[in-house]
């Protein structure tokens, strides 16, 4: 079974690539390397709870089990001790990659209230898109009776694109839909 993303890829991502860029050989075309799925929770630190939530609901999500993540450094003026878990996240590659980009794509963005597409701006000069999601109800795998608090997400899609032009035209043709 393969997604209609990774297809999408190899017709006509692929093709578009090399016409725009004058690509010389097929390696260099770029590719989708992993999507990072990261959610922060300061007030996790106070209540265990939120975080066990937070982890179960990123692995309906994803279909993958989250890892925790402990503060680096221990920060006073926060009450933060190093090594207390402060946020949870997921690394997606392969099949499951494309099944979350496709998902999102075509299910859970247009969910998003006043939806008018992302920010084409957010690259981070190496070919890397990170995008903010506010409330994790968009996702279709995500019972609003059972959410106790709403929380947000951060979202970063990892390539091998070497400059964010290259990077921002294959995302438009796998189907990002940028704000115009």
């Amino acid at each position: 079974m393969t997604s209609r993303l990774k297809e999408k890829y190899k017709s006509e991502v692929v093709k578009g690539l090399v016409d725009q860029f004058g690509y010389e050989n097929l390696m260099q075309v770029p590719k989708l390397e992993k999507i990072v799925i990261n959610i922060g929770l300061g007030e996790a630190k106070d209540n265990k709870n939120i975080l066990n939530k937070a982890k179960n609901e990123l692995a309906l999500i994803t279909g993958q089990q989250p890892i925790e993540i402990k503060a680096k450094k221990s920060v006073s003026n926060f009450k933060l001790r190093e090594g207390q878990p402060i946020g949870t996240k997921v690394t997606l590659r392969g099949e499951k990659m494309y099944d979350f980009m496709d998902k999102l794509i075509s299910i859970s963005l247009p969910r998003v209230r006043d939806f008018r597409g992302i920010n084409p701006n957010s690259f981070d000069g190496r070919g890397n898109y990170s995008l903010g999601i506010k409330e994790q109800l968009i996702f279709p795998e995500i019972n609003y009776d059972d959410v106790d608090f709403l929380h947000g997400m951060d979202i970063t899609f990892v390539t091998t694109a070497e400059t964010d032009e290259e990077a921002k035209a294959f995302l438009t043709l796998m189907g990002m839909p940028y704000r115009k």
